[in-house]
């Protein structure tokens, strides 16, 4: 039976890189196209990196339910819309999402089937150091890791807890998950 995975965690700890090899490793695993209020920009095209609602349409699905987690950036809405993640399911497609931590919430919230996994380096030197390569400062190192303190705080809702101490042991072990 499909599934829907959410994994998780602190951003900027590298795990987009992972999640990429995963999706290389597993063709039956899809992505969901994101959904968002904000007008397209010159060049794109709904459908293609984003679905584009206008504020009208945007409301309505809102209201109907139809997203299973929405935040706001810029003044401009985001989300995941819960009619393409119903679709790919009953397709026989299992579905992994990469939100962050108070989306992946919102996700288990409102599809409470969902698979939460939680993924992050085991101790904080490893994860201080993974902050410091992508920090400017060592204000910013600290902001990060306050933030990753407070996030795990709150991942009660997550099923899985993954240690991403080495990107092709975390890649084995998502796997291992998903076929699981």
């Amino acid at each position: 039976m499909p599934k829907l995975y959410v994994v998780t965690g602190p951003s900027g700890t590298g795990l987009s890189d992972t999640l990429a090899a995963l999706f290389r490793l597993r063709p039956d695993l899809s992505a969901v196209l994101p959904v968002t209020s904000r007008r397209m920009k010159e060049g794109e095209t709904d459908g293609v990196g984003f679905r584009f609602y206008d504020l009208e349409a945007w409301s309505a699905l809102k209201d109907a339910g139809g997203l299973l987690e929405t935040t706001e950036f810029a003044g401009n809405d985001y989300g995941t819309s819960r009619e393409f993640v119903v679709q790919l399911l009953d397709a026989g497609k299992n579905v992994l999402l990469s939100l962050e931590p108070d989306r992946a919430a919102q996700v288990k919230q409102n599809f409470p089937a969902a698979v939460c996994i939680w993924v992050e380096p085991s101790d904080e030197t490893l994860l201080r150091e993974r902050f410091s390569q992508r920090a400017r400062s060592e204000r910013e190192i600290e902001v990060r890791l306050r933030a990753a303190a407070e996030q795990r705080a709150a991942s009660g809702f997550c099923d899985l807890r993954i240690a991403d101490d080495d990107p092709a042991t975390t890649l084995r072990t998502l796997n291992e998950a998903i076929e699981a």
